[in-house]
C-alpha cells in the first residue's frame, strides 16, 4: 500500500515503529503491531504444518519462521515496488513502514500527473502478482509432501490474494489511488477523483466484513480470520471516510480569500486596558476586530491575541493592559493578500494556533486567524466543536 503525505488522507503523517535500516536507500521501519503478527502467524503457521507434515515441536516452529521471513520478504517487495517506482518518477520517498496490515511507503509528496499516480499505485499490486506466480511455479515444480513445497503454496496463496485485494477499487488500498488517477485523468480533478476513491473504499470496507461472515460460516475461516477481516475493513472505512472528508474540504478551497476572511484591526496605544480597547472597539462600530497595540508615534508594535483576551474574566479586564495579551510583531507571521486557497492553509499550518496579518506591501489589510478559515472550510465540525 502506498501513502502519499501530501493528501494524508487517510491518517496524515503515518510514520510509527522503530527504523531497521535502509534499503536501497530508502528508510525501512518495523511496527510493533507487525511483531505481534508475525508471532501470531509462526505458531498458527506451525500448528498447520504439524497437522499436515506431521512435524515434531521445533521443526514446526522452525518452518513457521521461514514462512514469516518469506511473507515479510514479500511485503517489502511490493513496497520496493511503490517506492522505485515514485523514485523513477523524482517523487521523494520518506520511507517504508512494515506493520500489522501489511506495509505501506510514505511519498513526500502527491504524483505530479494522473498516469505517474497509476504507474506508482499499481506496482506493488504488480510485484505481489509475479511473487504469486513465481511461487505458483515452484508448487508444481517441487516434491508433494515437503515442507518447501507448503511455503511456496502459502506464498503463492498469499501474494495472490494481496495483489487482488490490493487492486480492488477503494482508498486506501492501491487500487483506489489507481481509481483516483482515472476520475483525476478524466476529469482534470485529483479531488474529484479522491472523493469517488472514497466511496469507493467505504464499499469495499463493508463488503470485506460481508465475505469475512460468508466464510466463516461456510467453514473457511475460524474466528481468528473473521476478526482479522473486521480490523481490515474497519482500517479500510477510516481511510476512506477520512478520504471523503478531505476531498470535501479541499473542494472549498476555492473561497478562501484572506482579504474577505480577515478580520479588521483596531488599534489602541499601549498602556491600554482590556476593558477600555473593547469599550473603543465597540463604540467604531469594529466589535468583530482584533485589537493592535501602538506605540507613542501610532506604528503597530504588537497583535492582540484574541484567544488570550477572550479566556480574560469581565471583572479582571479592567486592570489587564492589552500588551500583556499581545504578541510583538515582529514574532507575527504575515499572508500576502494574493494568497488564495490551498497557499493559504499552507501558509497557516506553520503555526495554526497564532493570529496572522494580512498585507498589502506595506499596509495591513486585516488579521486572519485558523478558525476564521476553518468556519469556511467545515463550519459543521466546528459548531460541532464549540
Amino acid at each position: 500500500m502506498s501513502d502519499s503525505n501530501a493528501k494524508s488522507a487517510s491518517r496524515g503523517e503515518r510514520r510509527s515503529g522503530f527504523q531497521v535500516g535502509r534499503i536501497l536507500g530508502f528508510p525501512l521501519r518495523l511496527s510493533v503491531s507487525w511483531v505481534f503478527m508475525s508471532l501470531l502467524i509462526t505458531v498458527l503457521y506451525a500448528n498447520r504444518l504439524g497437522e499436515i507434515l506431521h512435524l515434531d515441536g521445533a521443526a514446526r516452529y522452525l518452518a513457521g519462521l521461514g514462512f514469516v521471513a518469506c511473507l515479510l520478504l514479500s511485503v517489502l517487495l511490493h513496497e520496493l515496488g511503490h517506492a522505485l517506482t515514485a523514485r523513477h518518477y523524482g517523487i521523494g520517498v520518506k520511507g517504508i513502514t512494515l506493520d500489522l496490515l501489511g506495509g505501506y511507503t510514505e511519498f513526500e509528496h502527491d504524483s505530479p500527473r494522473p498516469g505517474v499516480e497509476l504507474a506508482t499505485a499499481l506496482a506493488g499490486p504488480a510485484v505481489s502478482a509475479l511473487l504469486g506466480i513465481g511461487s505458483v511455479i515452484a508448487t508444481v515444480l517441487l516434491p508433494n509432501g515437503t515442507v518447501v513445497d507448503q511455503l511456496a503454496f502459502q506464498l503463492a496463496l498469499c501474494n495472490i490474494i494481496v495483489a487482488v485485494y490490493n487492486a480492488l477499487p477503494g482508498w486506501p488500498l492501491d487500487g483506489g489511488r489507481a481509481l483516483r488517477a482515472a476520475v483525476w485523468g478524466i476529469k482534470g480533478d485529483r479531488d474529484a477523483g479522491l472523493l469517488v476513491a472514497g466511496w469507493s473504499g467505504r464499499i469495499v470496507a463493508v463488503a470485506t466484513v460481508l465475505v469475512a461472515v460468508w466464510l466463516y460460516f461456510a467453514g473457511w475461516y475460524d474466528v481468528i480470520g473473521v476478526v482479522f477481516g473486521l480490523f481490515v475493513a474497519f482500517s479500510i472505512w477510516q481511510g476512506a471516510a477520512g478520504a471523503v472528508m478531505t476531498a470535501r474540504v479541499r473542494s472549498r478551497y476555492p473561497l478562501i480569500d484572506p482579504v474577505r476572511l480577515a478580520r479588521p484591526l483596531f488599534t489602541v496605544p499601549a498602556g491600554t486596558s482590556l476593558a477600555e480597547a473593547t469599550r473603543r472597539a465597540a463604540e467604531a462600530g469594529h466589535t468583530d476586530s482584533v485589537l493592535g497595540v501602538a506605540d507613542p508615534d501610532g506604528k503597530l508594535i504588537a497583535l492582540v491575541v484574541p484567544e488570550a483576551a477572550a479566556a480574560v474574566p469581565d471583572q479582571r479586564r479592567p486592570w489587564i493592559t492589552v500588551e500583556t495579551l499581545a504578541r510583538g510583531i515582529d514574532a507575527v507571521a504575515t499572508i500576502p493578500s494574493s494568497a488564495r486557497g490551498a497557499d493559504v492553509v499552507k501558509l497557516l499550518r506553520g503555526d495554526p494556533a497564532t493570529p496572522y496579518l494580512v498585507v498589502d506591501g506595506e499596509n495591513v489589510v486585516g488579521v486572519l486567524t485558523v478558525m476564521d478559515v476553518v468556519q469556511v472550510l467545515d463550519p459543521a465540525a466546528l459548531k460541532a466543536a464549540s
